[in-house]
C-alpha cells in the first residue's frame, strides 16, 4: 500500500466518500476517534512496523534491550485550500537527535538554525557536568572521604568507651554512698558525698573535654575534604543556575499558534502554573502548528502508543490514548481557541436518569448500590452524587454521611451513616482493615494463574490527572488480592479484595503488566472504553454500630 506525500502533508489513498466528516473537532481529552482518524492511525503503524530498531528502540521485538522504549504518536486529519482531505503524522519527544524525520512534521524547536543559545549552553552544560564528574571521582576526594570514614568510626569508639567509664563510676559512686549512708556518723557520710560530688564533676569535666579534643581533631582533617566537596556544591549550584536559565530562554522560543493567528509561547500559556518539563514536545501541539503555519484545516485528531509501555504508567501497544492534562491542556486550549471544539463529555452527567438503590436501611446506617456514572460525591462540575442525593433524602442528618467512596464509573456497595458518632466508629473500620471488601470484575484477556496478591505502590501523575502510576519511591501502599472466577476464549472474571482503598488501585493493579496485564473492560483510562466499566462492589462485611453484630452486604454486578 503505498501513500502519496507532499513534504508532510500525506494524503489518503484509499476512498473516504461515504465516511462523513466530523462537525466539530476532537475534544482532546476525552474522545472516541473518528474513523478517518483511525484509518490513518493505521497508516502509521504500518509505516512503523517497517522501521528497524535503528530509527527508534521501541522494545516490540526486544523488549529487554537497553533503552527500549514506546513512544505516543498522533495523527490530524486535515483539509488543505482546494479541499483536499489528508493527515499530518507526530510524535512525543525527541527522536533521532533533535530532528524529524521527513514522514513527520517537524519539532516545534529547532536548535540548529534558531537556537545557538540553546546549543552554546548545553555544551556549557556539559562541561560543567564532565568537570563536576571529574572532581567527584578526585582519588584524593576518595581518599579523604574514607579516611574520614574511618577516623569518625574510632572517634565515635573512643565516646562510646568514655561514655561507659563515667556510667561504671557513677554506679560505684552510688554504692558506695548505699554503703556509707547506714556505716558513716552523719559528718563523714557529708564529706563522702562532698568528695563523690567532685569526683563526678570532675569526670563529667574530662569527658566533655575528651570529646571537644577529638572533636577537634576530626575537624581538622576533614578541612581539605570540605573544601573539594565545596568546590562541587558550587559548581553544581552555578549549573543549575545555567540550566534553569536556560530552560527560561526556551520557553520563551516555543511559541503557539491558534487559528485566528494569535501567537503565545510557555511563558504566557502557563503564566500562573508550574511549567511542566517537556511541554510543547507532545504530538498534538505539533501537529496543530503545523496545520497552522501551512493554512491547513483541523479536522480530528488522535493519537497513540506504540512500543513497550514505560515502568510506571500503562501504555498498551497500539491503543489510543487522550491528549495529557498536565503538560498539553494549558498548550492546547490556547490552540484550540477559535474553533469548534466537540463538548466536554465529563460536563454531562452521565448517571442523571439512574437510580439509587436502596439495600438497607436502619435508624443509624444507609447501604446504598451506587450505579456506574454516578459520582460517589459531588465533583468541580457535576453537583449530583451519592451524597447529595441521600442529604436531599435525609435533610434532618446534620455532618457527613459518606463513609468510603467508589470511582465514578464503578458501580456497587457504599455504606453511609446518619450520625456523625457512628460515622467514626464505621470509618475506624476501615482504617483497621477490618472491613472486608469484595469486587467483581471482567478482564480482557486471559490472566494467568488461579489466585494471588498485587503490590504495587501508587501515586498521582501529576502530568496528567487524575491517571495513577506506579511508583516505588513515592508511593503509596497499594495491595490488592485477587482469584479467577471464570476464563472464556478472550476474558476473565475475578474477584478483587483490595487490602488498601487507593484511587484506581484495581484497575491499575488490572491492566498494569506487574500486576495482571488485563485491563478491565470498559476502563477508559487504562483500557478500551465501552458502554460501562464493568468492575462493581459486590460484598461488604462490617460491624453494626449499635449491635456490634457482623453484617454482610451484597449486590450482584449487572454485567
Amino acid at each position: 500500500m503505498s501513500i502519496k506525500k507532499k513534504g508532510c502533508f500525506i494524503h489518503f489513498n484509499l476512498p473516504i466518500k461515504g465516511v462523513a466528516l466530523p462537525e466539530k473537532f476532537t475534544f482532546p481529552f476525552y474522545y472516541e476517534p473518528h474513523p478517518l482518524a483511525v484509518q490513518a492511525a493505521k497508516q502509521l503503524q504500518n509505516y512503523l512496523e517497517k522501521q528497524s530498531d535503528e530509527f527508534h528502540n521501541f522494545g516490540i521485538k526486544n523488549p529487554k534491550t537497553a533503552g527500549a522504549i514506546g513512544k505516543m504518536f498522533g495523527v490530524l486529519l486535515v483539509k488543505n485550500e482546494a479541499n483536499e482531505i489528508g493527515f499530518l503524522c507526530a510524535f512525543s519527544g525527541k527522536m533521532l537527535g533533535d530532528k524529524s524525520p521527513a514522514f513527520f512534521v517537524p519539532n516545534l524547536f529547532d536548535a540548529n538554525p534558531d537556537g545557538a543559545f540553546y546549543i552554546n549552553g548545553s555544551k556549557e552544560l556539559n562541561v560543567m557536568t564532565e568537570q563536576i564528574k571529574q572532581l567527584e571521582n578526585n582519588p584524593e576526594l576518595l581518599a579523604l572521604r574514607k579516611l574520614i570514614e574511618k577516623e569518625t568510626a574510632i572517634f565515635q569508639q573512643k565516646i562510646i568507651v568514655l561514655k561507659s567509664e563515667q556510667r561504671d563510676a557513677k554506679r560505684t559512686r552510688k554504692e558506695k554512698r548505699t554503703k556509707a549512708k547506714t556505716e558513716l556518723a552523719p559528718s563523714d557520710y557529708d564529706k563522702l558525698l562532698e568528695s563523690l560530688g567532685k569526683e563526678s564533676i570532675a569526670i563529667r569535666n574530662n569527658v566533655r573535654d575528651q570529646e571537644i579534643k577529638l572533636q577537634k581533631a576530626l575537624e581538622i582533617l576533614k578541612a581539605p575534604l570540605l573544601k573539594l566537596e565545596k568546590e562541587i556544591a558550587d559548581l553544581k549550584t552555578k549549573r543549575k543556575e545555567k540550566s534553569v536559565n536556560l530552560q527560561q530562554g526556551l520557553f520563551s522560543h516555543y511559541r503557539f499558534l491558534n487559528i485566528r493567528g494569535e501567537e503565545k509561547n510557555l511563558h504566557e500559556i502557563f503564566k500562573n502554573t508550574p511549567k511542566p518539563s517537556g511541554a510543547g514536545e507532545c504530538a498534538a501541539p505539533k501537529l496543530l502548528q503545523f496545520a497552522f503555519m501551512n493554512q491547513l484545516k483541523p479536522i480530528a485528531l488522535t493519537e497513540f502508543w506504540w512500543g513497550k509501555s514505560p515502568a510506571s504508567a500503562v501504555r498498551r501497544h497500539r491503543q489510543h490514548y487522550h491528549a495529557c492534562m498536565g503538560k498539553c491542556k494549558p498548550i492546547l486550549t490556547h490552540m484550540l481557541a477559535g474553533m469548534e471544539v466537540d463538548d466536554d463529555p465529563m460536563l454531562v452527567n452521565p448517571a442523571k436518569e439512574k437510580k439509587l438503590p436502596v439495600l438497607y436501611e436502619d435508624d443509624h446506617i444507609i447501604l446504598v448500590n451506587k450505579p456506574s456514572g454516578l459520582l460517589s460525591t459531588p465533583g468541580k462540575f457535576i453537583a449530583d452524587s451519592v451524597q447529595t442525593r441521600m442529604h436531599h433524602k435525609h435533610p434532618e442528618v446534620d455532618g457527613a454521611m459518606m463513609i468510603h467512596r467508589l470511582d465514578m464509573h464503578t458501580s456497587g456497595i457504599l455504606l453511609l451513616t446518619k450520625n456523625p458518632i457512628y460515622h467514626k466508629f464505621l470509618q475506624r473500620q476501615f482504617v483497621n482493615r477490618t472491613i472486608k471488601k469484595r469486587y467483581v470484575a471482567l478482564l480482557e484477556g486471559i490472566v494467568d494463574g488461579e489466585a494471588g496478591r498485587i503490590n504495587l505502590p501508587l501515586r498521582v501523575d501529576f502530568d496528567n490527572r487524575p491517571h495513577q502510576m506506579i511508583c516505588y519511591e513515592h508511593g503509596r501502599s497499594a495491595i490488592t488480592d485477587w482469584e479467577v472466577i471464570e476464563r472464556t476464549s478472550t476474558h476473565t472474571r475475578v474477584y478483587f479484595y483490595p487490602l488498601t482503598g487507593r484511587s484506581h488501585q484495581l484497575r491499575i493493579h488490572a491492566a498494569h503488566p506487574l500486576g495482571l496485564g488485563c485491563p478491565i473492560v470498559g476502563d477508559d483510562l487504562y483500557g478500551v472504553k465501552a458502554d460501562r466499566l464493568c468492575l462493581h462492589a459486590e460484598q461488604l462485611a462490617f460491624y453494626h454500630p449499635i449491635s456490634k453484630e457482623r453484617m454482610l452486604i451484597e449486590a450482584k454486578a449487572a454485567f
